[in-house]
């Protein structure tokens, strides 16, 4: 096989739902306030009963059997996560354990926000060089967990989910090259930090960051791909912020493209919320079936990662 591809996508999220209201009635804010800065209206927010391998678990459990697959059938695990509170067994390890799977190798990879795209490009990787047949990459955080709820400047963002594709080996490569890197003097701007562990960040930098650099690298990964960004049927980034996620589209030069908004219902999930906007845009029809998009992951670290996969 000279490539992979991504063949099925799952996603999940928690039953409970916190308004911009429900938020006003913890901090000083407001529905206006919050829609008008951030975008967002609503978040999803997983209970106690409901740990981050819970999530992966139960939106790769939906991959699987969208892409009429049994856990046996996956010999390597990544879970893109920021939130796993324990050091082990890893995400991977665990989700493999719920699934029943047999002997996959199993990883964790902690990137925040582009954990996905990085963890994508891993399964891709492995796959190419004959170590790995099918995987499973999973992005999943339990933001809510790590939030200080008495700082509004956070708290209105984050949200709960999980989001799952399946990878397999393929003649015709579906997943193009990755661009990745970091910005290590930015480091700090997104943190998650401290006993117990908790989210900050500096807003202002990352969004002076994101909407200068972010659309030449797009157009690098559109250009390795071998194509152009009018050529995009979809475009996917992280969903951090309404007011980010619109302009950059538009700057990219993707105008004939559906933009993924999960953001507004979902909030920042940070791993999740590429392959949960993704799995949505696909369950919906949204993008037709082989069409290119763009999938792009931003913020801790100040990391980034993105490639153009085909639409399974």
């Amino acid at each position: 096989m000279t490539g992979s591809r991504v063949v099925a996508l799952g996603h999940y999220q928690p039953a409970k739902v916190l308004t911009n209201e429900d938020v006003a009635e913890l901090v000083d804010t407001s529905d206006e306030w919050i829609r008008t800065r951030v975008g967002i209206k609503t978040r999803h927010v997983a209970g106690p009963e409901e740990p981050v391998d819970e999530l992966a678990a139960q939106a790769a459990g939906k991959a699987l059997a969208s892409a009429g697959l049994t856990p046996a059938d996956i010999d390597l695990v990544l879970v893109a996560t920021s939130t796993a509170i324990d050091r082990s067994p890893n995400m991977a390890a665990r989700v493999a354990a719920k699934l029943g799977m047999g002997s996959p190798a199993v990883m964790d990879i902690n990137v925040v926000c582009s954990g996905f795209t990085h963890a994508l490009a891993t399964a891709d990787h492995a796959i190419r060089a004959g170590s790995a047949t099918r995987a499973l990459v999973i992005g999943a955080d339990k933001m809510t967990e790590i939030t200080d709820w008495t700082d509004r400047t956070t708290c209105v963002l984050t949200g709960d989910g999980a989001g799952a594709a399946v990878v397999e080996a393929a003649e015709e490569p579906g997943i193009g090259p990755v661009l990745w890197g970091s910005v290590p003097e930015m480091g700090h701007a997104v943190r998650i930090e401290g006993t117990p562990p908790r989210f900050a960040q500096e807003g202002q930098a990352v969004y002076r960051w994101t909407t200068s650099r972010l659309p030449p690298l797009a157009r690098q990964v559109c250009e390795k791909a071998g194509i152009t960004p009018e050529d995009l049927a979809g475009v996917v980034l992280h969903q951090a912020n309404l007011r980010i996620i619109e302009p950059l589209a538009q700057r990219i030069g993707a105008v004939n493209a559906v933009v993924a908004r999960d953001v507004i219902d979902s909030g920042n999930t940070s791993a999740a919320s590429i392959p949960m906007a993704l799995s949505k845009l696909v369950e919906r029809g949204e993008i037709p079936t082989g069409a290119p998009v763009l999938l792009f992951g931003f913020g801790g670290n100040l990391s980034y990662a993105g490639q153009v996969i085909r639409c399974p």
